[in-house]
């Protein structure tokens, strides 16, 4: 039974919830909701610990975070167990990504803080300079892609800052929050700076709402970070956001065709398409058109299906196949429910598909899916693909695969997205700002825009007296 950690306890309180296995579709353990009392409480611990933790000098609470990072190193194992149980992603990616971005979160932040200088201006006798404070208790909403990556990618940005924290992880992967908690004990990490509550998204609701909370950091779907922005508009609470994507992949005909499939099957199918970052549109070309589409079908084919996170979400995605169906699609592979003979066919799995033929209007291609799909469209000359790529609500992250290196700036400077990635897709350098423009969200998290965001400027202007003569 998974429990709450609040005041640097575990707290068993709530009733008890189920968390499935995708592979299988057991129930693989049970954990506590948070009841408004649960979260009350959480926030009050976090209160009582957050004027202490943001008086520590910077340097100190980069030390905190080192130590963190130890502790996962000293973890690694149950962490990884932990979240292959919670997600049934492969080990190799587990231990190659998730777990190792964890600790490089805690790392990075803790260097790029301790190396911040803050502002300063000279003029006319007078000295303007600026000191960055804390914004208080934020609320860590996580999602359950990715789940202890994007938490110590919120998390050591939020703490380093002098802030103090509620974290909220999906109701389908505690696993591995609960496993932190554990660490953070074990730190000896002040009681209240971190605090963790469990359950559905009605607990993130009462989180969100609490007059405690001072700030809200959110990663999910587009829905979801509308309704928390409506529920803390009424007392303003900065917020940051990454939400949904309907992310683009332009493949011109001058690319090196065998890195651009391969690329696409990473952007297109990694973690079964559940990366917010993932491609669900590939626009091609039209002299390598038909090759392109015959050669990432095949590869689709030769993918080992990745298990969705839960039922309803299984049946969400094989809504989508039905609907490219009715809606007129070819179907190049794919599009149903793998038969294994085996425990995982009780589980959540799709197949890797790919489909063709659809209108840019259509439902398919407006609304994000986070499956393993894609739709592949053919254009002509280069203003035709930034129109298809820019052609959506959302506004993530892009990308763009061509030999012609005038053209890989050109292009990438006019689409419109957070994110372009040019003959790669998924590196990333922890300094750089990471964020979506349309639907995709509010803010930017990353480097120094993760401090900023954490962290709020007070200008302090004094006057300088000229000695007398």
């Amino acid at each position: 039974m998974l429990t709450h950690f609040i005041g640097g306890q575990p707290v068993a309180a709530g009733k008890s919830f189920p968390i499935h296995d995708p592979v299988t579709g057991a129930v693989a353990r049970h954990a506590h909701e948070a009841d408004p009392e649960v979260v009350d409480r959480a926030v009050r611990a976090a209160r009582e610990a957050a004027r202490d933790w943001a008086a520590l000098p910077v340097a100190e609470r980069a030390g905190w975070m080192r130590r963190l990072a130890e502790g996962i190193e000293a973890r690694f194992d149950d962490l990884v167990a932990a979240e292959i149980a919670d997600t049934g992603k492969p080990l190799d990616q587990t231990r190659t990504l998730d777990i190792p971005r964890g600790i490089a979160n805690f790392r990075a932040f803790a260097e790029i803080a301790a190396q911040r200088p803050d502002d300063a201006f000279h003029l006319s006798g007078v000295l303007s300079y600026t000191v960055r404070r804390p914004l208080g208790v934020v609320a860590v909403i996580v999602p359950w892609n990715l789940p202890f990556l994007l938490m110590t990618w919120k998390l050591a940005p939020a703490l380093v800052a002098g802030n103090t924290v509620v974290v909220k992880p999906s109701e389908h992967t505690p696993g591995s929050t609960a496993v932190f908690a554990e660490i953070c004990a074990d730190a000896g990490l002040p009681p209240g700076v971190v605090n963790i509550i469990l359950g559905y998204g009605s607990a993130g609701q009462l989180l969100v709402e609490h007059p405690g909370v001072d700030a809200v950091t959110f990663t999910g779907s587009t829905a979801t970070g509308t309704a928390i922005m409506n529920s803390v508009a009424d007392r303003v609470k900065p917020i940051s956001f990454e939400l949904g994507g309907k992310n683009a992949g332009l493949i011109f005909e001058d690319c090196d065709l065998n890195r651009a499939i391969e690329g696409s099957v990473k952007s297109v199918f990694t973690n079964g398409g559940q990366v917010c970052l993932c491609t669900e549109r590939l626009y091609v070309q039209r002299p390598i058109f038909e090759e392109f589409c015959a050669r990432l079908a095949s590869r689709a084919q030769e993918l080992e299906p990745q298990p969705m996170i839960s039922a309803e979400h299984r049946e969400k995605v094989l809504s989508y196949y039905a609907l490219a169906r009715s809606e007129g699609a070819k179907v190049l592979t794919g599009g149903s429910v793998p038969t294994f003979g085996d425990h995982r066919d009780s589980g959540y799995f799709v197949e890797p598909t790919v489909v063709t033929g659809l209108s840019e209007w259509s439902r398919f291609n407006r609304e994000e899916i986070f499956g393993p799909v894609c739709h592949v469209a053919l254009f002509d000359s280069e203003a035709e693909a930034i129109d298809l790529a820019n052609g959506s609500d959302y506004g993530l992250a892009a990308t763009l695969w061509t030999g012609n290196l005038d053209r890989a700036h050109r292009v990438a400077q006019r689409l419109e997205a957070g994110l372009v990635w040019v003959n790669t897709w998924y590196q990333r350098d922890l300094r750089t700002p990471f964020g979506g423009v349309k639907l995709s969200g509010i803010g930017r998290e990353g480097g120094t825009q993760s401090l900023d965001f954490y962290s709020e400027p007070t200008t302090i202007t004094i006057k300088l007296e000229q000695p007398d003569a």
